[in-house]
Parts: C-alpha cells; sequence; structure tokens
C-alpha cells in the first residue's frame, strides 16, 4: 500500500532553535515507521545567517516551498545581529497573516515533575488550553504616527475586529471544547467595560454562536480578573477564547505557571477552510520560547517544548497514535525526575540527552 506524502517545511531558524528541532525531528525519525504517511522533510533556510548573507528576510523561492509544503516545523527566529522587527515580521507574521493562520492553539497543561511557582498547585490543577485570535487586533499595523520625534508626537495603533474574524475564533473555541472530555466550559477573555465597540463584537458573537452548543458552560471574563485567576486558581479553565493582544499576554502568564517556556508548544492554524484557498500550507508548530542566543550551541536548552510542538502536528494531521506517544514519553521523563533541577524550570541534563529520553520512552 502506498503511502500518502505530507510535506513538512522544517524551519530551524536562530539560536536555540536548531538544537530543539534536531530533538523534535529525532523523535520524528523514531516513530516514522509507525505513521500512516510519509514526511517528506524540506529544510529551509530562513533566519539571521540567512538575512545577513542575502539581505532577504523571505526569498521568494523559500516562500514558494512553503506554499507547496502540508505544514511548518519552526524552531526559533531572532538574533540581536539583525534589527529587531525585521525577522519576526517578514518571517513569523508573514506567514501567519499571508497563510491566514486565523487560530493560535496554546496548550497550558502542566507534567507531572515540572515546576510551577504557584503554592499548592499540581499537574491536575493547571490543565486548559488557550485559543487566540491570531490575524487581527492591533497586529494588523494598521495605524500611524504624526510629527515623529518631536514633542507632539502622535502614535496610532487600530484594535482591527471583523465579525469573520471573531467568530471563526469562536467557533473553533466551541468545536475544541466539545471534544474535550471533562468541564466543557468556554471562557470568553475580553474587555468589553472599556473597549466597548470592539469587544462588544466578541460579546455578542460569544452569545450567539453558544445557543448552538448548549453542552457547552459558558462564561466570560475580563481580561485582569483572568490575569488573577490564572495565579490563585487555574483549575477553574478548561478552554480559554480571546482576541489576540491578550491572547499574546495570557498565554506567556499560562506557560510560566504550567513548568515554563521549556515545557510550552504552540500551533498556528487555518483549521477550516477558507471561500478561497490561500495555499496547501495549513498550519505552523513551534516552540513558544526564542531564539534566546545567550545560550546557543552550549546544550543548555530544553527541547520539549519542540518535542511538544511536533505532537501538535502530528495530531493535526491525524497521527492521533503516534501524537499519544509522545505525550506519554514526554509526561513518563518529566515524572522520572531526571530533567528539572528542584523548584526550578532549569535542566539538569543536556539537551541531546532530553531528546534521548523521550525517544528511549517512546
Amino acid at each position: 500500500m502506498v503511502r500518502e506524502v505530507k510535506k513538512i517545511a522544517v524551519v530551524p531558524g536562530d539560536g536555540i532553535g536548531r538544537e530543539v528541532i534536531s530533538e523534535g525531528l529525532k523523535v520524528l525519525k523514531k516513530l516514522e515507521p509507525n505513521l500512516s504517511a510519509e514526511f517528506c522533510l524540506l529544510d529551509l533556510d530562513l533566519g539571521a545567517d540567512a538575512y545577513l548573507r542575502t539581505h532577504e528576510a523571505m526569498p521568494d523561492s523559500v516562500w514558494k516551498e512553503i506554499l507547496g509544503a502540508d505544514a511548518i516545523y519552526l524552531g526559533a527566529v531572532g538574533d540581536p545581529r539583525v534589527p529587531p522587527g525585521i525577522l519576526e515580521r517578514e518571517v513569523l507574521l508573514r506567514i501567519r497573516f499571508d497563510l491566514d493562520l486565523y487560530i493560535n492553539l496554546r496548550p497550558c497543561e502542566m507534567y507531572a515533575g515540572a515546576f510551577t511557582p504557584l503554592k499548592h498547585k499540581s499537574a491536575s490543577d493547571i490543565r486548559f488550553t488557550v485559543v487566540r485570535e491570531n490575524t487581527e487586533s492591533v497586529y494588523t499595523g494598521v495605524g500611524g504616527v504624526f510629527k515623529k520625534g518631536t514633542a507632539e508626537e502622535v502614535a496610532i495603533q487600530e484594535d482591527v475586529n471583523t465579525r469573520k474574524g471573531v467568530e471563526r475564533a469562536v467557533r473553533y473555541a466551541y468545536e475544541l471544547c466539545a471534544a474535550r472530555a471533562g468541564k466543557r466550559e468556554l471562557t470568553l477573555v475580553d474587555k468589553a467595560n472599556v473597549l466597548t465597540y470592539a469587544h462588544q463584537l466578541w460579546r455578542r458573537v460569544f452569545s450567539e454562536v453558544g445557543q448552538e452548543y448548549p453542552q457547552i458552560k459558558q462564561s466570560a471574563l475580563y481580561v485582569d480578573a483572568c490575569a488573577m485567576d490564572f495565579v490563585r486558581r487555574p483549575e477553574r479553565f478548561d478552554v480559554i477564547v480571546t482576541n489576540n493582544i491578550f491572547g499574546d499576554i495570557l498565554t506567556d502568564l499560562g506557560a510560566v505557571i504550567s513548568g515554563g517556556l521549556g515545557l510550552s508548544a504552540s500551533a498556528n492554524l487555518r483549521p477550516l477552510a477558507p471561500e478561497k484557498t490561500v495555499s496547501r500550507c495549513w498550519g505552523m508548530f513551534e516552540p513558544v520560547h526564542g531564539s534566546a542566543p545567550d545560550i546557543a550551541g552550549k546544550g543548555l536548552a530544553n527541547p520539549l517544548a519542540a518535542i511538544l510542538a511536533l505532537k501538535m502536528l502530528l495530531e493535526a494531521m491525524n497521527e492521533k497514535s503516534a501524537a499519544q506517544k509522545i505525550e506519554q514519553a514526554v509526561a513518563k521523563v518529566t515524572a522520572g525526575g531526571k530533567i528539572f533541577k528542584p523548584e526550578s524550570t532549569d535542566t539538569s541534563i543536556s539537551t541531546s540527552a532530553i531528546g534521548d529520553l523521550v525517544v528511549s520512552s517512546l
């Protein structure tokens, strides 16, 4: 039987990105014989070294390969040798916006053996997922500057929210919540008491779409109250849906309380086919952490977030069994007590040794 071929654009990127992606690919290689599809890896040269060599952050030839891939597996981009914003805007934001990857999915799930700074909280208390709208809000870049560099400078950045953008994010969150075992509670996070125009739209859509999901317990929470509850009672949350900027901030807080950035993975998705297909590529999967140039090449990076990003990629490609094996392997190695230093998110063993532990536990 001929297996379907899935093209994965691999972008190790900068700094520790190459180290952690290498460990993820080690896991993929171990699982490969049991996958239903054949995974064809396209190693793409994007990041600081390529930019400094060519003065192009996203060459047309590389963009064409991305458009022909099924998904992207990204390490990290960012380097002090390149002015801030260039790589982030031309690589990350271009991929998200031009491919219409309108959902950012961030699990905040603590594993036994990992460290949380929350007193008296354990892995059973921190198991929620944030659905972040990924292509609107202040990230659209709508706005401008008037009288720049003077004492009278005015800077405006518009918070853009469309009915279409809000509804598809909210609907995805309801579907995700309905498919999960457990609480089946969806919380909308906004600031509708102050941002009345934009966030009353979110409230209306949340209520209207919610009528189709009577089995889901529904609630709304202001973003400041949500941030407090992340710290004092994270166990109250199941699935959260929110806008781009609030999702960006809250998920980093979620990462810290659920074991640190070294365990935090994310998916950027186009889960529902748009009216007109943008491209074949429908998802980008990445660890949340940055390129960390200060520790690059030292074997200090935790590759578990990159490995969990691979798990999300396989899950999205309907390789459920392989994804579950990664989940179980990561849970086993974190609970084993060999990875993390006591009361810390710092690791005790090298990047490659952590990857080897996961592979041996599959």
